[in-house]
């Protein structure tokens, strides 16, 4: 009898499991990354509009939908960079989005701004790794929600790069701590446990932590490697499209600029991603569309006048282009910013030397007739300030070698340059010293190892030498890998009331008549990379 009733209790809990186990058949999981304001419809690019008529789409099918987006969702396209990203959170509103986490480029306007689209936001955008240093609380006024949808409850936590410290104006990060590496993956253990002990059916973790090599400890591989119980993993940051299961977890990513939508499925006993690239659905929600055509049209109005008409494209490719190599734009850039800084200088009778500036600020390529304010906008949406600083020549090699650390890797460091040349030798490792203080790259242990300066100012490279060079103050705030443009011992800064984009309008008007000629076909052998 016993015998009996233990075998009797076994089928009633597997029966009893069955029947209880949770049914994710209708739902679907769609998920954006990166968007960074390309919000409209446009070749190549899905638009916020699509996003809301997928949604109705699959609901009218029956499907419950979960809507989430992975980060840098308000900076870079001038749709959204005049409104400071409010126009982005009004389309989401629109869409209806059920959750976000913060992107670095969320800070790029200050964490004020940061706070405000948060606030704005009618479902929540969190992070459970960013400290408020002065507290010990939490930037976000949630770490983490549940969502419930149909018969499921879903929990859901955010996950931000600690690189935000770098990646955006560190002016914009200073008073926060980013948990990283084993400080991070506790961080997110304590969110899982948290919902997992509320008996949510499904953990989501919305990162914007990308894959990339030389983030190794802060990505979504290495959470998903050292925290367990997470079901699906949506990624942003290294703008890649990715779908692979690690520990058992689905870990997808969408690429970037709404060129995808994702859709993640349950299908076979599994979570399957469904991208749905540009072109395969092609309707658009009537309200959303209106929304964002009014606000391209505002823009349009203000943005539309003619500056100047390039002969050539101006090539602000990624990789390969500005973060990895000399390209024509980075050389027209880097010039405008020494001709601006030598005019607004000459009073002060200094000699400004040369220029640079990071191959991460260019955002966009300009092709080849008339520039337009947009244009101009588009590839320098940052609105960074012109500065000098003085300096050693031994800290510009110092600053050089680190920005090319991973070179031939793309880097957002890379440096463009005017009135310098520079050859990197990539077959020597990059050595690496101390880690710079807030900062996620390491100084150079041996400056000079991979990099060698041939000339500044037209005059040959001396490392006792003291040089004055032009660059805007997100380097000097210590942005990517130029901490030591940070420190009064090393360097001066003296400050110049030109925005860059007004600068390099002002080099285009007055020194080149509008016209961007054959001195810029071709990247003018200022760099030199060996490999």
């Amino acid at each position: 009898m016993k015998k009996i009733l233990a075998v009797l209790m076994l089928v009633f809990a597997c029966l009893w499991g069955t029947a209880f186990a949770a049914d994710f058949s209708h739902l679907v999981i769609m998920h954006t990354n990166d968007t960074h304001g390309y919000d409209r419809r446009a070749d190549g690019v899905n638009g916020m509009a699509t996003v809301a008529a997928l949604k109705k789409d699959y609901e009218a099918k029956g499907y419950d939908v979960l809507l989430v987006d992975a980060g840098d969702a308000i900076q870079d396209n001038n749709l959204v960079n005049f409104s400071k990203g409010k126009t982005a959170i009004d389309f989401m509103n629109a869409v209806g989005y059920d959750a976000m986490t913060l992107g670095n480029h969320e800070f790029d306007y200050g964490s004020d701004v940061t706070q405000a689209r948060i606030k704005q936001a009618k479902f929540p955008i969190m992070s459970a790794n960013i400290i408020v240093e002065a507290t010990g609380k939490s930037f976000t006024p949630k770490t983490h929600v549940i969502v419930k949808k149909g018969g499921l409850k879903i929990g859901i936590f955010g996950l931000t790069t600690p690189s935000t410290v770098t990646t955006s104006n560190p002016k914009s990060t200073r008073g926060l701590t980013f948990l990283s590496k084993d400080a991070m993956y506790q961080a997110a253990q304590k969110e899982v446990d948290v919902l997992k002990a509320a008996e949510c059916d499904l953990i989501v973790a919305i990162g914007h932590l990308g894959s990339e090599p030389d983030a190794a400890g802060d990505r979504s591989n290495d959470i998903l490697e050292n925290v367990k119980g997470i079901d699906v993993f949506i990624d942003g940051h290294d703008h890649t499209v990715k779908d692979l299961y690690i520990n058992n977890a689905l870990l997808t990513e969408t690429g970037a600029h709404l060129a995808n939508i994702g859709a993640v499925l349950y299908k076979n006993g599994k979570w399957t991603e469904d991208l749905h690239a540009y072109g395969r659905f092609n309707q658009e929600d009537a309200r959303v569309k209106a929304m964002v055509d009014k606000a391209q049209a505002d823009i349009d109005k203000q943005l539309s006048a003619v500056v100047g008409k390039t002969d050539m494209e101006l090539n602000g490719s990624r990789d390969p282009g500005v973060r990895t190599e000399e390209t024509n734009l980075g050389d027209f850039l880097a010039d405008a910013y020494l001709w601006q800084v030598r005019h607004a200088t000459v009073l002060e009778r200094v000699t400004i030397d040369g220029a640079l500036l990071n191959g991460g600020s260019i955002r966009s390529g300009i092709a080849a007739g008339d520039i337009t304010q947009n244009d101009l906008l588009r590839v320098l949406p940052y609105h960074n300030h012109l500065q000098y600083i003085t300096m050693k020549g031994a800290t510009l090699l110092e600053v050089f070698e680190a920005a090319t650390c991973t070179t031939p890797k793309a880097i957002g460091a890379f440096p463009q340059v005017a009135g310098i040349t520079y050859t990197v030798d990539t077959t020597k490792p990059f050595e690496k010293g101390e880690l710079y203080p807030h900062s996620t790259y390491y100084s150079p242990a041996k400056p000079g190892t991979r990099v060698t300066i041939t000339s500044v100012g037209g005059k040959p490279f001396d490392p006792n030498a003291t040089y004055n060079i032009a660059v805007p103050d997100y380097l000097t705030s210590g942005g990517d890998t130029y901490y030591s443009l940070t420190d009064p011992g090393k360097v001066t800064i003296h400050d110049v009331d030109y925005l860059d984009v007004d600068a390099v309008r002002n080099y285009l008007h007055e020194e080149l008549g509008d016209h961007v000629g054959a001195a810029y076909a071709q990247p003018q052998g200022r760099i030199t990379i060996i490999q």
